[in-house]
């Protein structure tokens, strides 16, 4: 099998021990379900203007986090709404 450059950067830092398993992963793996599952469950439909900048931030944020874009701004906005995302200022 064939691997690009970044996969080849990725197995060689694997094999380096470069990774390291996050603190209580089991909680960790059961919060980021949560948040998958609250984001799949579309029963409604939204329609939001903002700016091009942003909107090309959330692009690249979520091309970084390997998401469609359109779930990360559903998982920010599900997470605000629940009081687990708050205003630094705050």
């Amino acid at each position: 099998m064939k691997l690009s450059k970044e996969e080849k950067e990725i197995l060689r830092s694997v094999e380096e021990g470069r990774w390291r398993s996050v603190p209580d992963v089991q909680k960790q793996v059961r919060r980021y379900r949560d948040y998958a599952k609250a984001t799949v469950r579309k029963d409604k439909r939204v329609n939001i203007r903002m700016s091009e900048k942003d909107f090309v931030r959330f692009q690249k944020k979520a091309l970084e986090q390997g998401l469609p874009y359109q779930t990360l701004i559903s998982s920010v906005l599900h997470k605000y709404v629940n009081g687990h995302l708050v205003d630094k200022a705050s």
